[in-house]
């Protein structure tokens, strides 16, 4: 009998303020050690934290695109333990009052359909610090610029069946973070990362022990490590053992989990209410006007790309992946064809942009002048292979689409005539290839097409050419 895989996760999506969620201390990633964290992050004896209110609006953000319940009435609580990276000896986060509760997202099953995900909770914590370890000969450092870095931890119900699935949610939570600006979601800086709780069961039996793997920081390790903690338990269980109930850390060189310490409950942190925060309330103005600042949803924007702009669904998939991609892509597509414009887009745009490492928003093209390229060869003033050069030259920056065109002189020739003669000659030129066309060898009318567009300079129309060729082969 096989075994059933039950996967709960646990994202901690680091939010985009520009202080920390309980001092004025900056949160900008790649300072130099321990230079970001004052006297309220390090617990010294005598201040008092005070809540920085846009963490609260990018939670209830997050909310209400899932469809959660807000609490109105939600309280920070002081979660005890020591680690040496956590100065004050406590986390303030929140147990029983969480800012969002509920809501549900939806993700591809492994069966190929809509699989509804709960949540349970998306709750405001402190970050703690960051142990280092390279380059300290048998110590650890301690880098304190993280703690009090506002997050948004989001937790799942045990829903999730594989590890794949587990993988498309993780990706699902991280495209919609971003695209709400609630956080960068950049996986290398350690802002978006998450721990994965997983059992496994008999079909139809209780739910078994669970094991907790922490800080998972890539879709791919995600799977790796489910897949190989799937594979320890049930060998253990198979060989008659028992689940310890524990937390493991992934090691992404040898492939494998391993136990970090035995799994604390939450009668183990001595929950107990924060008593220098106040509860946090909210009306329903505050709520609804949150709710009036969501941009477009990435489902809702991708079933509109492909219902209402005709596009392919894989590309309306590529497209919104990124909002800055989207927007980019609904402003250069106005006026000119949706399809045209993303394959232009994603496939000449974001190709140079990975090329130069750039993102959409520092593309020295913008999508106004992209859009006018566009034109230009929507309306044949020139071809698409043109278009490349086109491109090219605007984004060394030698100017627009139409300016490029002038000064290079790569207007497409359409002249029947101007073309016509420019067929004979290739033709005349090439009498094996003529021969072998009349014998029925199709394929060399690609050679005289590359002869005659050669011959142009890449200027005459590629589809007058063509049938232009055939016409001419026909008659002689």
């Amino acid at each position: 009998m096989s075994w059933e895989v039950v996967i709960g996760l646990e994202i901690h999506a680091q939010l985009a303020t520009n202080s920390k969620i309980f001092s004025t201390a900056p949160t900008t990633y790649g300072a130099a050690p321990n230079t970001q964290a004052n006297v309220v992050d390090l617990g010294f004896p005598g201040v008092l934290p005070v809540l920085n209110e846009e963490a609260v609006r990018l939670a209830v953000r997050f909310g209400l695109a899932i469809d959660a319940d807000i609490t109105r009435h939600s309280v920070f609580a002081r979660k005890n333990y020591f680690y040496p990276d956590l100065p004050k000896g406590y986390q303030i986060s929140q147990l029983d009052l969480p800012i969002v509760a509920g809501g549900q997202v939806v993700i591809e099953g492994d069966d190929g359909a809509d699989k509804t995900v709960h949540l349970t909770r998306a709750h405001l914590e402190e970050d703690a610090g960051k142990s280092l370890h390279e380059n300290f000969q048998d110590m650890s450092g301690i880098d304190l610029n993280r703690a009090g870095t506002p997050l948004l931890e989001i937790v799942s119900e045990p829903e999730l069946s594989s590890a794949a699935e587990a993988a498309r949610y993780m990706r699902k939570i991280h495209e919609l973070v971003r695209y709400l600006d609630v956080s960068d979601g950049n996986m290398q800086e350690g802002s978006f990362r998450c721990d994965a709780n997983v059992s496994i069961r008999r079909p139809g039996a209780p739910l078994g022990t669970r094991t907790e793997i922490k800080n998972l920081n890539s879709f791919r390790f995600i799977e790796r490590a489910i897949n190989f903690e799937v594979e320890r338990q049930s060998d253990i269980l198979e060989a008659g053992g028992d689940i310890t109930q524990e937390t493991r850390l992934y090691d992404a060189d040898l492939d494998e989990t391993r136990s970090m310490r035995s799994k604390e409950e939450a009668n183990d942190y001595r929950y107990f209410p924060d008593p220098d925060l106040l509860p946090v309330v909210l009306d329903d103005a505050y709520i609804d006007a949150v709710r009036s600042g969501l941009p477009e949803l990435p489902e809702a924007r991708r079933t509109r790309f492909v219902t209402s702009l005709g596009l392919k669904p894989e590309d309306a998939a590529i497209l919104v992946a990124q909002r800055s991609l989207a927007d980019y892509f609904e402003a250069a597509a106005e006026g000119v064809s949706p399809q045209l414009a993303a394959n232009w887009v994603i496939g000449t745009l974001v190709s140079a942009l990975n090329k130069s490492d750039l993102t959409v928003t520092e593309s020295p093209v913008d999508a106004a002048a992209f859009k006018g390229l566009l034109a230009r060869i929507e309306d044949k003033t020139i071809s698409g292979n043109l278009g490349k050069q086109v491109f090219e030259a605007m984004w060394q920056g030698e100017g627009s689409a139409d300016a490029v065109i002038e000064a290079k002189g790569l207007k497409q020739i359409t002249d029947t005539d101007a073309i016509g003669k420019i067929v004979d000659d290739v033709l005349a030129a090439s009498p094996e290839q003529v021969t072998q066309f009349k014998e029925g060898k199709e394929k060399v009318i690609g050679y005289l097409v590359g002869q005659v567009m050669k011959a142009s300079r890449g200027k005459a129309n590629p589809g007058q050419v063509n049938q232009l060729l055939r016409d001419k082969l026909t008659d002689l």
